[in-house]
This record gives structure tokens, sequence and C-alpha cells, in this order.
């Protein structure tokens, strides 16, 4: 799969369009957990699209948030993306701004976690440690049930995601927290360098 450009320039189109560093700390996150994902399920010959994907998913949503994935493909034309990888960023917003369904199971797993990492983070940000090393799925299956915690965090969306991906929902939550466990420095170190 290819993305028809570099990862610098993704980097420069992210930050044209993201200056809040929230927002910049969730497309890191979502860039390394998503390169996770591809290895751990076999598509490791494509971990850098998958990366890629993850880091410009929301590239619309900060400056045109009513147009969250109708906006993207024209700011993704900037750095002529390709149209598989326009596609998968434009169907994480299935049933919600586009109807553009997610295909391919890198689009599901995308569709599964964006939600779903901005739980866990938040999760973390309550611990003492502030930090997901040291949170168990328990703790976060916890979290999940009590609708008032992270409540713009929407559980149909990680459950429909689940049900995309043909997975029981505590292996997509244990999935996706151990992603961020792994990846916890690398995202601190790459948020810190944008």
């Amino acid at each position: 799969m290819e993305t028809g450009f570099s990862r610098s320039q993704a980097i420069d189109l992210l930050k044209k369009y993201n200056k809040e560093k929230f927002h910049l700390l969730h497309a890191v996150t979502l860039e390394e957990v998503m390169k996770y994902f591809a290895e751990v399920l076999g598509y490791g010959e494509d971990v850098s699209f998958w990366g890629l994907v993850g880091l410009l998913h929301d590239i619309d949503y900060e400056q045109y948030p009513q147009l969250h994935c109708q906006k993207a493909p024209e700011l993704l034309k900037e750095i002529n993306a390709s149209e598989d990888f326009v596609h998968a960023v434009v169907c994480h917003g299935y049933n919600i701004t586009v109807d553009v369904a997610p295909q391919h199971q890198m689009e599901k797993v995308l569709y599964a976690i964006d939600e779903l990492t901005g739980l866990i983070g938040a999760a973390a940000r309550m611990r003492p440690s502030k930090s997901v090393s040291d949170m168990e799925l328990s703790s976060l299956k916890k979290k999940y049930k009590d609708k008032k915690f992270a409540a713009g965090c929407s559980r149909e969306i990680i459950e429909k995601g689940a049900d995309l991906l043909e997975i029981e929902l505590d292996e997509l939550l244990q999935m996706t927290l151990d992603a961020m466990k792994v990846s916890e420095n690398r995202i601190t170190e790459e948020t810190a360098a944008l």
C-alpha cells in the first residue's frame, strides 16, 4: 500500500492544520497504535501506511470540526495522498459524518480504536502514575462501563468497531491497552518534538 508522501510531509501537514497539543498527542498515539496493530495482525509490510493513516486521521478535525472527514480529502491533496490513503482516513467517520464504510482490516482497526485510545488516555491521566504502564484490563473495564467517564468517547462506536473486526470487546480493549503500553515512551517523545 502506497501513501504517496513521506512521513516528514505528513508531519508538516499535521502541524499546518493542528496546533492544539491534545490533537497532536492523539495523532501520534494513533500512529503508534496503528503500527502495533499492523504488526500483530500480520500486516508488517504495510506498517508505515497504517501508521501514517493513524497520524493524519483527524487532519481536518481541529479547524473544520463540522466537516470532519469531509474536508480531509482536500487537505490530503496537498501532499498527493493516494486514493487508498484518503479512503482509509475518511472512513473512520462512517455513519457519523460520512457514508464511506471501512473495508480493509486497517480501516476497521482505525474505526475501532480512535475513540478507545481517547478513553484509555483519559483513564491513564486519572491514575497516580499518569501512565498506562500499570493499568490492568479490569481497571479499564470499570472506566469503560462508567458512561459518565470520558463521556465524549463513544462506546457505541468502539463496540461497532469490535464487531467489524469480529473480535470480542475485551480483546479489543486489551490489544489497544497493550499497544499504548508498548508505545507510551515513543508517543511522549514524538509529541514533544512536534
